[in-house]
C-alpha cells in the first residue's frame, strides 16, 4: 500500500482546549485559499484540474489563480451541472474550450465517468477541488472516485483540495447495501456520512473501494479552522438547484423525495425546499413549477399546481442548522396523504435511500423512530470505521 500523504502545520495537529474553542469561532478557509501548502507540489509540473465553479480562491476561480501564479494547467475535468455550474441535474455535460482561458473543458458526467489514460498522457499531477455538500447521493463524492480510480491506474499523484462540509456536524441514513451501487451511491456510507471529501478521499483509498483495490497517491490539503461542528455558509451555490443554506441543510430529507411521484420544488424559486404533487390533498400550499434554463429546464409537473408541504416556514434556527438527523416525517406524512399509493415510489428510490427496506417499511406503516432503530447497527459500525480517516476534530 503507497502512503497516503497529508500536508498540515503543526498548530492543526496539537490542538488544547483553548484552541480548539478558537477554532469553533473562527471562519473555516478551503484548502484552495492555503497557497502556501500546494504551489510547491505543482512548481514545474504538468497539471489537470478537477473543477467547477464553487472552485474558488475568494471571489477568484482556482483555475484563473493557478494560471496567474505561473502554473501549467493541460485540461480541465467537470463534474455533473458542468464546469461553470449552469447544467440541469442529470443532463449530460458536453465538452468545450472554457472561453476564459481557452483550455479543454472535458465532462465527467454523462457516458463517461472517469479520464482516461489519452486523457492523462500529458499530466503529472491532478488537482481536484468540487464543494460537496455532506450527502451520498451527491454526485461530485462519485467523480471523485472515478478521478481517483484513473490515476491509480495511470500512477498520477492526485491533490485534493479540501473544503468544509456544511452538514459535516452529523451522520446519519441507511448505509448503502452495495447491490444497490450507482452513480448516486458507490461506497457502504450511510446517506449523511459527516465527512469532508478529503476525508473520503483517505477512506476510498484505506478501505481499498477502488477497482481492483487499486491505490491513488493521494495528497489531501486540509482546511483551515475546520471542525465538524463549524458553522459554514457556502460563498455560492454547489449547483444550480441548492439556491441556499435553506435547501443545502434540507437537502438530505427532501433528496429523498426524488425517488418518489412528488415534486422537490426544481422550477421554482424554492427547490428542495417545498414538496408537492397534483394529486395531493389542497391543505392551503400550492406552487406552480415552471421551466428555468440553467437550473431545471424540464421540471417535473411543469405549469402544474402542486399542493404539499411548505419547509420554507421553518426558521433558520437551531431546528434547522443544528439538525443532527434525516426528517423522515415529511416523507412519512407525504406517503399516507397521497392518493395513489401504488405509485408513490419510482425505480429512482432505492438507489437513494442506498437500501430495498425503506420503502418497505414506509408502506408498511413503521414510524421514523422504528426505522431509525433499524439503521443503528451498521451505522455505528461506519462511525467506528470513519474515525481513523478524520482529519479534523468532532
Amino acid at each position: 500500500m503507497k502512503p497516503f500523504r497529508l500536508v498540515c502545520v503543526a498548530f492543526f495537529l496539537c490542538v488544547s482546549i483553548g484552541m480548539a474553542a478558537a477554532q469553533e469561532e473562527a471562519t473555516p478557509i478551503p484548502a484552495a485559499e492555503r497557497t502556501e501548502l500546494y504551489l510547491p507540489l505543482l512548481k514545474g509540473k504538468r497539471i489537470a484540474v478537477v473543477a467547477n465553479h464553487t472552485s474558488l480562491i475568494g471571489r477568484i476561480h482556482l483555475v484563473d489563480s493557478l494560471l496567474a501564479l505561473g502554473v501549467k494547467i493541460e485540461r480541465i475535468f467537470c463534474p455533473e451541472h458542468g464546469f461553470r455550474g449552469m447544467d440541469d441535474a442529470g443532463e449530460p455535460v458536453a465538452s468545450y474550450k472554457d472561453f476564459r482561458t481557452g483550455l479543454d473543458v472535458i465532462s465527467l458526467y454523462g457516458r463517461r465517468k472517469k479520464p482516461d489514460a489519452s486523457m492523462l498522457r500529458d499530466v503529472d499531477v491532478v488537482v481536484f477541488d468540487l464543494q460537496d455538500v455532506g450527502v451520498r447521493f451527491y454526485t461530485y463524492l462519485s467523480t471523485m472516485h472515478y478521478v481517483m480510480e484513473s490515476c491509480a491506474e495511470n500512477n498520477i499523484p492526485l491533490i485534493v483540495l479540501d473544503r468544509p462540509n456544511p452538514n459535516g456536524r452529523y451522520v446519519d441514513g441507511p448505509v448503502l447495501d452495495s447491490s444497490l451501487r450507482s452513480f448516486v451511491g458507490l461506497h457502504p456510507i450511510p446517506i449523511v456520512h459527516g465527512m469532508t471529501l478529503g476525508e473520503l478521499a483517505g477512506m476510498i483509498n484505506g478501505e481499498g473501494w477502488l477497482k481492483n483495490h487499486e491505490q491513488c497517491r493521494l495528497t489531501v490539503i486540509p482546511c483551515g479552522n475546520y471542525t465538524h461542528h463549524s458553522l459554514y455558509t457556502l460563498p455560492v451555490k454547489p449547483s444550480p438547484n441548492l439556491p441556499n443554506m435553506r435547501s443545502v441543510y434540507l437537502y438530505p430529507s427532501t433528496g429523498l423525495f426524488e425517488g418518489t411521484v412528488f415534486s422537490v420544488g426544481r422550477g421554482t424559486p424554492w427547490p428542495f425546499q417545498v414538496l408537492g404533487n397534483p394529486l395531493f390533498p389542497n391543505r392551503g400550499f400550492w406552487f406552480v413549477p415552471v421551466s428555468v434554463i440553467g437550473a431545471s429546464k424540464n421540471p417535473p409537473f411543469r405549469n402544474k399546481r402542486c399542493y404539499g408541504i411548505d419547509l420554507r416556514s421553518i426558521p433558520d434556527s437551531e431546528s434547522l442548522v443544528r439538525a443532527d438527523r434525516i426528517n423522515l416525517d415529511w416523507l412519512i406524512e407525504a406517503y399516507r396523504q397521497y392518493p395513489r399509493k401504488d405509485s408513490f415510489f419510482n425505480s429512482y428510490f432505492d438507489l437513494l435511500a442506498g437500501n430495498r427496506m425503506l420503502q418497505k417499511q414506509i408502506k408498511q406503516g413503521l414510524s421514523a423512530g422504528d426505522i431509525r432503530e433499524t439503521w443503528k447497527p451498521e451505522l455505528t459500525k461506519f462511525v467506528e470505521r470513519r474515525r481513523k480517516y478524520l482529519l479534523y476534530p468532532e
